[in-house]
């Protein structure tokens, strides 16, 4: 049974729960955003719809997280206010999702680990001792495990396939793969989190966990994941790529800020 935490009681863990719930929100928002944009020009029909959809979902997870962010602070913004009325440089997603959707295989290869890495951060906030999280985190991991499969289908189908599919996945990930661990990269106040029960595991933990389910899929296709770069910022100094993405999805917001839409 879970027991709940009340992180107001602790400022601490309060704000290291902001760090998290904010990091989580900005992942699925980008991301989510990010692959809306395949919207009328997938590779085929059945990709239109099924990115549309995960987008949708993405989409609907950040904006349940942002909610909880809400509630979690004193500062009156609501979710709308958070996940549009930011700077560029004031967004906390990981690296890996900071990059531009790319061609097809960029996005599987984009979307394969990173939602081999949320699924393993999912599992470790589902049993979480702050129960808004935990519940909220167990209705996204079964939205998610579907968006688990779709991704590993279209990896495991360009990677069988010999010529330009395999050259474009090959070239992909040797860029994005020294990405993938930025989901994991460490926050602020994250010991407090664990010792709260708030997070199961260190970030750290979370990334060798990821990496060893990751492992016996790329080695059954000869390939392998690339070091993590140790110069690329983890959830900071965002690149061209999201500055182009943030014009996009805050460009209405922008028209009238005090509008209610």
């Amino acid at each position: 049974m879970t027991t709940t935490v009340d992180p107001t009681s602790d400022p601490a863990v309060r704000q290291a729960l902001d760090s998290l719930l904010l990091s989580m929100a900005d992942d699925e928002f980008v991301i989510g955003f990010s692959d809306s944009e395949w919207t009328g020009i997938a590779p085929m029909l059945e990709e239109d719809v099924a990115m549309s959809s995960i987008a949708q979902d993405e989409l609907g997870h950040a904006r349940a997280l942002y909610e909880l962010l809400a509630a979690v602070r004193d500062d009156a913004k609501d979710a709308d206010a958070i996940a549009f009325d930011r700077e560029p440089d004031e967004y906390r997603h990981c690296r890996l999702v900071d990059h531009g959707r790319g061609n097809w295989a960029q996005t599987v290869v984009r979307r394969f680990l990173y939602d081999t890495a949320d699924a393993v951060r999912l599992d470790a906030v589902v049993a979480s001792s702050f129960a808004p999280l935990a519940e909220l985190a167990a209705k996204i991991q079964r939205e998610e495990r579907y968006h688990v499969m779709h991704a590993r289908t279209w990896f495991d189908r360009l990677a069988a396939r010999a010529g330009e599919p395999r050259q474009r996945l090959d070239a992909a990930l040797d860029v994005l793969g020294q990405d993938a661990g930025t989901v994991f990269t460490e926050l602020p106040g994250e010991p407090a989190l664990v010792a709260a029960g708030i997070l199961g595991a260190t970030m750290a933990e979370l990334e060798r966990r990821s990496r060893a389910q990751l492992a016996p899929i790329l080695q059954g296709h000869g390939l392998r994941l690339p070091a993590r770069d140790p110069d690329a910022a983890g959830r900071s100094a965002h690149g061209d790529d999201f500055l182009w993405l943030w014009g996009e999805f805050t460009s209405v917001r922008r028209l009238d800020p005090v509008a209610t839409w």
